[in-house]
């Protein structure tokens, strides 16, 4: 079984779509902006401080962004004006030159460089990234990962969902996994999923006699599936859905896991219990949103194995987001992560540049 003999093509080709990178408006991606070069463009507001100049001279730093990535821009003209009107997630046309300060490229704004537009007036696909990685590929070796399942009742929930769920599976390979923190771009659950499936095939096998291995890949594999009805994309981005906000992931995953279960005959009540304590139990902790803690071997794994591909990827997606152009070595200060972060691909000179 393959993902294309399950959706079919249009939906691949949509696919292919979405991952191409050509600037479709004709405005230069945050990538294509190279020292020296005066641009014209339009980007979303990722974050914006007022700041005073040693002369006592008050500017704007912003971060602006777009799906290549986030570059600093310095206003001027009018910081304190632009300072009220702009928000967070507003997108703006700018003009401006590409100048480097402090080993990193920034925009240096004209004296008339802000135009906020409304929606209509720009192509949010502009700011929906995708995954870099083959979603047909990925999916194909989850379904390979479904069928080397050697307990029937596992890998009976495991198709039922993954194989037979047509409509499930064509919101499931193009779904973030986060609005903001990691993998929040189309086709980042799937990515997600995979990995943390990878790294708890790897466990299984490393720990042997400790863990089920079924189970535990099964539960890297369901343990994120209501995330599906979660988020939705929109013009404004990656944005929670009601159900997503009353409700949340954890719960609809556990809904969709039961009801699929209940079509399996003879399905052990005790394996049915474990299956869902590992997708209740994967936050780790209470205050992170699960409403219990890990209590059997697999499911503290389970919650490593998540934790340790979210953080990986938020200290990637940082890399991919400030440093494009850049030699510095050190990245601005991350708040999901609360720490600067130091790149291990710009050490180079004094260690304490």
């Amino acid at each position: 079984m393959k993902l294309r003999d399950i959706i079919g093509n249009e939906i691949l080709n949509q696919i292919n779509a979405d991952q191409d990178k050509t600037n479709r408006d004709g405005f230069p991606f945050v990538s294509d902006l190279r020292p020296g070069s005066t641009v014209l463009s339009v980007f979303k507001v990722h974050s914006k401080r007022i700041q005073e100049a040693r002369d006592g001279k008050k500017f704007l730093l912003l971060t602006l962004s777009d799906k290549t990535g986030a570059i600093r821009a310095i206003d001027w003209f009018n910081a304190e004006r632009n300072d009220s009107t702009l928000e967070q997630g507003m997108v703006v046309r700018i003009s401006g030159r590409v100048a480097v300060y402090e080993d990193r490229i920034q925009l240096n704004l004209d004296s008339e460089g802000i135009q906020i537009l409304q929606i209509g007036q720009y192509d949010y696909e502009r700011f929906m990234a995708v995954t870099t990685k083959d979603i047909p590929r990925m999916y194909d070796d989850l379904l390979s990962l479904v069928g080397r399942m050697r307990d029937d009742y596992i890998r009976a929930l495991l198709k039922d969902i993954f194989e037979n769920d047509k409509k499930f599976i064509e919101k499931f390979i193009v779904s973030p996994a986060a609005s903001k923190v990691h993998h929040a771009y189309k086709g980042g659950l799937l990515e997600h999923t995979m990995s943390v499936a990878e790294l708890c095939e790897f466990f299984a096998t490393k720990y042997g006699d400790s863990v089920d291995g079924d189970l535990l890949v099964a539960g890297a594999l369901l343990h994120d599936i209501g995330k599906v009805y979660e988020y939705t994309i929109t013009p404004n981005g990656i944005e929670r859905t009601n159900d997503g906000e009353l409700v949340g992931h954890i719960a609809m995953g556990i809904e969709m896991v039961s009801k699929a279960i209940s079509k399996i005959q003879g399905f052990p009540r005790y394996l049915q219990t474990e299956i869902k304590h590992l997708l209740l139990s994967h936050h780790g902790e209470m205050e992170w949103g699960s409403p219990v803690i890990p209590k059997t071997t697999e499911a503290i794994v389970l919650h490593m194995a998540d934790d340790l591909d979210s953080k990986v990827a938020q200290f990637r997606e940082i890399e991919e987001r400030e440093f494009n152009g850049s030699t510095a070595s050190w990245s601005n200060y991350d708040r999901f992560l609360n720490r600067r972060v130091f790149m291990k691909n710009r050490r180079s000179g004094d260690s304490n540049s």
